[in-house]
């Protein structure tokens, strides 16, 4: 079935219809978050990757740029209660947003475990960027591809790109 708007069909329905094909056709490009170790000692690393990914056009969900989401000059958390509780929303609100949770697998990090459970248990595609050797089978049984390096993991996303087109 095809549907024919005409100049002389109702503007609003036909305004309508563009926004709805408009949400549509940014629904279908491939929101992915970055997650890995911040707070012992990572963050340049998801940097450098939410700058990759920019560089090779995909749409990313930084939820570093936003004020006071780098913490990783806090080296403990103890009485930081309230920072945590916002840290942590903020984190995970950036999860449902994503359609792809990339992790970076080079050391262990709490968050990095309960996002890739959560993403997981939504229906998010989980890719583990492995380039060392990966001593515990959690990481990837929580995620859906493994790749080794950088290479890999673009031409995986190119592949998933490719298939909501």
């Amino acid at each position: 079935m095809y549907l024919t708007l005409s100049n002389e069909s109702n503007p609003k329905l036909r305004g309508k219809f563009l926004r709805y094909y408009l949400s549509c056709k940014i629904r279908t490009s491939l929101r992915i978050m970055v997650c890995g170790s911040i707070g012992y000692g990572g963050v340049d690393e998801i940097r450098r990757m939410y700058s990759l990914l920019h560089q090779e056009e995909f749409d990313i969900v930084d939820h570093l740029v936003h004020k006071g989401m780098d913490y990783s000059d806090i080296r403990d958390f103890r009485d930081k209660k309230e920072l945590s509780q916002q840290i942590v929303s903020h984190d995970l609100q950036f999860v449902e947003k994503a359609d792809i949770i990339v992790v970076i697998a080079n050391r262990p990090s709490y968050g990095t475990a309960i996002e890739m459970y959560i993403a997981k248990n939504s229906n998010k595609k989980v890719i583990l960027l492995a380039n060392d050797p990966v001593p515990t089978p959690w990481p990837v049984n929580f995620s859906d591809y493994v790749v080794r390096n950088e290479e890999d993991l673009i031409m995986l996303l190119e592949e998933l790109r490719k298939e909501i087109d």
